[in-house]
């Protein structure tokens, strides 16, 4: 089984892409199941239900998030009528959404996606991803009520990013990170067969500080002042990032794990064993 996990989309230069090639790779290389991180589609900050289409339409499976789910109002309203939208499983009990779901893969397996949001470092309070994902893990377990589990940890500190692979390895069939922005190079997996990778980057123009435009996040860092709001660099060309996996039905663990990174200014990267559609 063939899925594809695609980093953080930033502004309007992400979201094009995505719709103009994510179908594309679909049909290309047979995938069976894809994941998205949303949080920051809508001018950097958020999300809104247009977009969310989009992205549905352009052949996301489901549309994870993290910090920023909120940044745009509307979407508290919306994700509720939006079952694939997905916000931190471990925001207080209460909050609208969900943070996880049972959805049905191109080839009719059954995967259980799981959006957590990490603690060190970040602004907001939440509850311990740890429990939150063990809780979720233990009601539909890997091999029983789900043929595949896939955890989005949107998180900050690499520590606790590996903390949580590990913690997961071979009762999940893999572990991405999301959040950084920058795609790291311990894409592998781990020693029980869960495919793992520290952070699967962004779909954005990485001409740019995180998918923002340059001059604002350097003004900062040398005059230590605000002088205006972060704006997404969407004028220029964007790339592709993720992370590529091949899953063993049999046991819901990954057989292959390669990082994924198409467009803009960053070497290509095509996993070596999706030759074409069909292939294992």
């Amino acid at each position: 089984m063939k899925i594809l996990f695609l980093g953080d989309v930033v502004g309007k230069a992400g979201r094009n892409l995505v719709r103009s090639q994510l179908p594309v790779l679909r049909e290309r290389y047979g995938l069976d199941f894809v994941v998205v991180n949303g949080e920051n589609a809508a001018g950097g900050f958020g999300i809104t239900e247009k977009i969310h289409e989009q992205l549905l339409e352009a052949g996301a499976d489901v549309v994870t998030t993290g910090n920023h789910v909120w940044d745009q109002r509307e979407t508290m309203v919306f994700i509720e009528r939006h079952p694939n939208l997905l916000r931190p499983l471990n925001f207080p009990a209460g909050t609208p959404g969900k943070g996880g779901g049972l959805f049905q893969a191109k080839n009719g397996a059954q995967v259980l996606v799981l959006n957590a949001m990490g603690q060190v470092f970040m602004a907001q309070s939440v509850n311990c991803p740890f429990a939150a994902v063990e809780e979720q893990i233990n009601a539909c377990p890997l091999g029983e009520a789900a043929d595949v589990i896939l955890v989005d940890f949107h998180a900050e500190a690499t520590s606790e990013k590996q903390g949580m692979g590990h913690f997961c390895d071979g009762r999940v069939s893999a572990v991405v990170s999301t959040h950084t922005h920058v795609p790291t190079g311990d894409d592998r997996i781990l020693p029980g067969g869960t495919a793992y990778m520290g952070d699967i980057g962004m779909c954005g123009n990485f001409d740019s500080v995180l998918g923002m435009e340059k001059e604002e996040p350097v003004n900062r860092f040398v005059t230590k002042l605000r002088g205006s709001r972060f704006g997404p660099a969407d004028k220029g060309v964007a790339t592709l990032t993720g992370l590529a996996v091949n899953i063993d039905l049999k046991t819901g663990l990954a057989t292959h794990a390669h990082a994924f990174q198409q467009g803009g200014c960053l070497r290509e990267v095509i996993p070596p064993f999706w030759n074409a559609a069909g292939v294992a």
